[in-house]
């Protein structure tokens, strides 16, 4: 299972501060590398919701916020996001209270012994501490050991999609909300049962090697508008663990489509960003979307 792929594209920035790999930094670009992502819209005689599938992390020099997308952020009163993200303290606290395995034995000791060495491994290759992560259960190390790597590539959470949304916002005094709460997207995860938990942990560990070519293959098809290919590469990933697929993009598409469909009754214009897996594929918000006999068009 490509877990880099479904990280990035699926699962709301938040998450990216849960990880001791991370700490957000001020950036700014050096080389230009423009980019073309996909943006849809649906909309009817008073309502405008627009469509745009974010990637989490990014490397500064992706420019992205230009053009269509832009013309349809600046006609837009509200900005919506997978995750409001609150400040580092509260997330701290909720992922001590969900990520942390109190009664059981250190994380090390779950996994079988050619998994443990693969695992130790790979914690020293991303500078990280085994006693970091001990006690926590397995979903977060998978995290942690996914996104870890990233910043040595270049790979920064504040150059992502919606940390560059939300400061835009911020200038424009947009109206910012939530889809969901921090708390229940941490959920998703320390509700799977441990045994599911820990095939997360093993397919990130082997997947680690190559987080370099999937990450830039991943960038490329966005920036180039090409959402068809990703979805190539998700429905591949899933047949692994319907389970996660089930918990991390089916069940939320299905909500997000209602939320989206039950918005049109409300006038005004909205600019709805969440991660560009959940807009991408069979069981996507588009065709969940469609199911409801609502017309979604693409932005040329």
């Amino acid at each position: 299972m490509d877990i880099l792929l479904r990280l990035l594209t699926g699962i709301g920035s938040i998450l990216l501060l849960t990880s001791p790999g991370f700490s957000p930094i001020g950036i700014k670009p050096d080389v230009s590398k423009n980019a073309k992502p996909a943006l849809w819209v649906v909309k009817d005689a008073d309502t405008t919701v627009y469509l745009f599938g974010t990637i989490h992390v990014l490397k500064p020099d992706v420019r992205w916020f230009q053009g269509p997308v832009k013309k349809a952020f600046d006609r837009s009163g509200t900005l919506v996001l997978e995750v409001v993200t609150p400040d580092r303290a509260s997330v701290a606290a909720s992922t001590a209270r969900l990520a942390l395995d109190p009664d059981g034995p250190p994380l090390s000791q779950k996994l079988d012994p050619a998994t443990r060495a693969r695992y130790l491994a790979l914690l020293g290759n991303v500078g990280l501490a085994p006693e970091q992560l001990e006690p926590f259960q397995p979903w977060f190390a998978a995290i942690s050991l996914s996104v870890a790597p990233l910043e040595k590539l270049g790979y920064r959470p504040d150059a992502g999609v919606e940390d560059v949304l939300k400061r835009a916002a911020a200038k424009s005094a947009k109206r910012v909300e939530a889809l969901e709460g921090m708390e229940e997207q941490l959920g998703f995860f320390a509700s799977l049962p441990e045994p599911v938990q820990l095939a997360f942990l093993k397919a990130t560990i082997k997947d680690a090697e190559k987080a370099e070519t999937e990450i830039g293959r991943m960038v490329k098809e966005w920036s180039a508008g090409h959402p068809a290919a990703l979805a190539d590469d998700m429905n591949d990933s899933l047949k692994d663990m319907p389970e996660i697929a089930d918990t991390l993009l089916y069940q939320r598409n299905k909500r997000w489509a209602r939320w989206i469909d039950t918005r049109m009754a409300k006038p005004g214009t909205v600019f709805l960003a969440v991660g560009a897996g959940h807009l991408a594929g069979k069981g996507s918000v588009l065709d969940e979307l469609a199911a409801k006999g609502l017309r979604v068009r693409r932005v040329e």
